[in-house]
C-alpha cells in the first residue's frame, strides 16, 4: 500500500445515535475507524492516520496525523453526539490538516463517514470536490444511515468530481446483519473486489508499481496482530460462501426450468422395429465384430 496521510471524519451528528446499524451508527464507525487504522499503519509502517468530527457547531480536530492508536481511541471516547453535520467545511478542515503534514512525501486521502442529511447543495459540492482534486486529496465517502432523498445523488456528484490518479471511492452500505465494518470489507476503500476493473487501478497499481505489491491479505501484518487478521479473513471467507451459494442456487434454479424441455437421446428410437427383433442400431456392432473374426480364417486358408 502507498504512504499516505489519511485524515478520518466521522459523523456525530444527532442522527449517528440511530440503532439501525448494530450497535449503533456511531459505535459503528468507531469500529470502522479502528479497522481503517490497523489496514493503513501496518501496511505502511510511515503512514499516519488523523481524526476529526463534523457534527455539533462545527467541525473539530480530535487528533491530528499520528501513529498511535492510543491517541485515536481517546479522540473516539471524547466525541460527543450533538447537532446537525457541516460536510463541506469538515472536508475543508480536513484538507488544511493534510496540508500541514510532516511528511510531504505522504499522499493526501480524506475518509469521509456519512449518515445524516447533507445540507449542502450539489453545486457547492461539485466546486470543492473540483478543488480537492486540484490539490491531490483522494476522497473516499463512507455513506450509510440516511441513504433516500438526494443524498446519494450528491455524494455520486461529488465522487464524479473529484476522481483522480491515487482513487476516490464512494462506498454506499444499506442496513443489514453484518457490522458495518465487516461490509466495508470488501469496497474498494478497504482493497476488496470492488478494487479491480477501479478508477484507472488507482491506488492499489501504483502501490504495485512504485513499492512492489501488498505482502499481507488487507494490509495487515498476520503476526503483528493475528486476532484482527484472523477476523478480517473470516469475514471475508464468509461473504464469499455467501455469494457462492447464492451462486449455485441461481445456476440449478434455472438449470432445472432448461432441462425440462430436453428430450433423451434415442427416445423417439423404438427399442424393436414392426417384426419384434431388435433395432438395426443394436445389431450393428455384432455384425461388424463377426465380419472381423473371418478375415483372419480367410488368410491362413490361403
Amino acid at each position: 500500500m502507498v504512504l499516505e496521510a489519511t485524515m478520518i471524519v466521522v459523523d456525530n451528528s444527532e442522527s449517528s445515535r440511530n440503532g439501525d446499524y448494530v450497535p449503533s451508527r456511531f459505535e459503528a464507525q468507531s469500529d470502522a475507524v479502528n479497522l481503517i487504522f490497523s489496514a493503513k499503519t501496518q501496511a505502511n509502517p510511515e503512514s499516519s492516520v488523523g481524526l476529526m468530527s463534523m457534527g455539533g457547531k462545527g467541525p473539530e480536530v480530535l487528533v491530528t496525523l499520528t501513529t498511535d492508536f492510543g491517541k485515536i481511541l481517546d479522540g473516539i471516547h471524547r466525541t460527543k453526539i450533538r447537532g446537525g453535520t457541516h460536510l463541506a467545511t469538515g472536508i475543508q478542515v480536513a484538507g488544511l490538516a493534510l496540508k500541514h503534514r510532516q511528511n510531504k512525501s505522504q499522499r493526501q486521502r480524506i475518509i469521509v463517514f456519512t449518515c445524516s442529511p447533507i445540507e449542502e447543495d450539489e453545486k457547492t459540492l461539485v466546486k470543492l470536490a473540483k478543488k480537492m482534486k486540484k490539490n491531490n486529496i483522494s476522497i473516499d465517502f463512507i455513506a450509510f444511515g440516511e441513504l433516500e432523498g438526494d443524498n446519494s445523488a450528491k455524494l455520486e456528484a461529488f465522487n464524479e468530481n473529484v476522481k483522480g490518479g491515487d482513487g476516490s471511492h464512494l462506498a454506499i452500505i444499506p442496513p443489514g446483519p453484518n457490522l458495518l465494518s465487516d461490509s466495508l470489507l470488501t469496497t474498494p476503500i478497504m482493497g476488496g473486489p470492488g478494487m479491480e476493473g477501479g478508477a484507472g487501478g488507482g491506488a492499489d497499481g501504483e502501490a504495485t508499481e512504485g513499492g512492489g505489491p501488498r505482502q499481507f491479505e488487507f494490509g495487515v501484518d498476520p503476526s503483528m496482530d493475528p486476532e484482527l487478521a484472523l477476523a478480517l479473513r473470516m469475514s471475508l471467507e464468509e461473504e464469499k460462501s455467501r455469494l457462492e451459494k447464492e451462486k449455485k442456487e441461481k445456476e440449478e434454479k434455472e438449470g432445472k426450468t432448461n432441462l425440462e424441455g430436453i428430450r433423451e437421446e434415442d427416445e423417439a428410437q423404438p427399442l424393436l422395429n414392426k417384426e419384434g427383433e431388435a433395432s438395426s442400431s443394436g445389431n450393428a456392432e455384432p455384425e461388424k465384430k463377426e465380419g472381423k473374426d473371418d478375415d483372419p480364417d480367410k488368410m491362413d486358408t490361403a
